[in-house]
């Protein structure tokens, strides 16, 4: 009569009969669904990571391009998996640059309400502003006349007469590209927003990218759409990143294109990007902590970024230190003038047409 062998319920491996653990994936056997074990696993696993990220933290900072080193080599168990790396600090650096875009979005709502509430003002004031200036130009020209029986010198009515035409040349209005008058008044009456986009030029086959832009021009009209802007911006930086950071492993990839396979380059940009996060987080917390923290200490600090990415360099593809430099500078030339602008265009995609 034969035994049924048990095998393990996370992968099927077969046991032996008084087996503890299975040897192919390391479960226990039986790791029935308890309190105590649900509370062990979150901590046990927690604890794991916890310890992964504080001996990470070191070399990360201080040891330019040691973890994609060792990664590449096979030593990851030690350390903090790249991608886990990313998340991580991102997670960590969001989470404190939401609290600065939520005040620099209520400053730019501020700002937008003022603009508007202006725009009114100068149209009510207008026709005063007109009447002052012809008030002033008829003072100056009596001025001129009676010159002499004054004894005014020349220099004093000239000095006089550019003041008084820089105030009649002085611009109080904006410049909207459209008739804002009727816009106002459609919005005053509670007009459809369609009705609204038509009266401010927008052409009945507009795409979609098109009507997020006068979306978001209304939003700014009535007075409440420019921190929506911002916020929406900053929403979209982490989906910049998820491209951005490819597209760095791949600019990596051409200058050492006989330095291993793409994704030992996307090991080195994920430490390398969670380093820069880790900078900007501590810049962002530093300055929380301490407002009077020197901008400029913040700036050295930004560009010293730059060195570690040499360094790193250096010590990941370890190659000779003038061609590591000249081609550190070379993709740091590239990232800024063609990669950083990419990351605007996607900003302002989502800024603007989910505004």
């Amino acid at each position: 009569m034969s035994v049924e062998t048990p095998t393990c319920l996370n992968c099927g491996h077969h046991l032996e009969a008084e087996a503890n653990f299975c040897p192919n994936c390391g479960q226990k056997t039986s790791d029935e669904v308890t309190i105590g074990v649900l509370f062990y696993n979150t901590i046990s696993n927690y604890l794991s990571f916890d310890a992964k990220f504080l001996r990470s933290f070191v070399p990360l900072m201080f040891r330019p391009g040691y973890l994609a080193k060792e990664f590449v080599r096979g030593r990851r168990s030690r350390y903090l998996h790249p991608g886990n790396m990313y998340l991580f600090v991102s997670v960590i650096l969001f989470f404190l640059l939401s609290f600065v875009v939520n005040e620099i979005s209520k400053e730019a709502d501020k700002v937008n309400k003022k603009i508007v509430e202006s725009e009114i003002i100068v149209e009510e004031d207008k026709k005063t502003q007109i009447q002052d200036s012809i008030t002033r130009e008829k003072i100056l020209n009596t001025v001129k006349d009676n010159q002499k029986l004054f004894g005014i010198p020349d220099d004093e009515i000239a000095k006089t007469d550019s003041i008084i035409r820089a105030q009649n040349q002085g611009n109080y209005s904006m410049d909207w590209g459209f008739n804002k008058k009727k816009v106002d008044s459609l919005i005053a009456i509670g007009a459809t927003d369609q009705e609204i986009y038509k009266a401010m030029g927008m052409p009945d086959d507009a795409g979609y990218f098109k009507r997020g832009l006068y979306k978001g021009t209304l939003n700014v009209v009535k007075g409440s759409g420019a921190g929506s802007i911002i916020k929406r911006m900053s929403d979209a930086i982490p989906i910049a990143m998820f491209i951005l950071l490819p597209l760095f492993a791949l600019i990596l990839k051409i200058f050492y294109f006989r330095r291993g396979r793409y994704a030992y380059h996307l090991v080195f940009s994920f430490y390398f990007f969670s380093f820069l996060f880790t900078v900007f987080a501590l810049l962002l917390g530093l300055d929380w902590i301490y407002p009077e923290f020197p901008g400029w200490v913040s700036w050295l600090v930004v560009l010293s970024t730059f060195f570690y990415f040499y360094l790193a360099l250096l010590n990941f593809y370890e190659r000779h230190w003038l061609t590591t430099f000249i081609k550190s500078s070379i993709i740091t030339f590239i990232f800024l003038v063609m990669i950083l602008p990419t990351a605007f265009v996607i900003l302002a995609i989502f800024g603007l047409m989910n505004a």
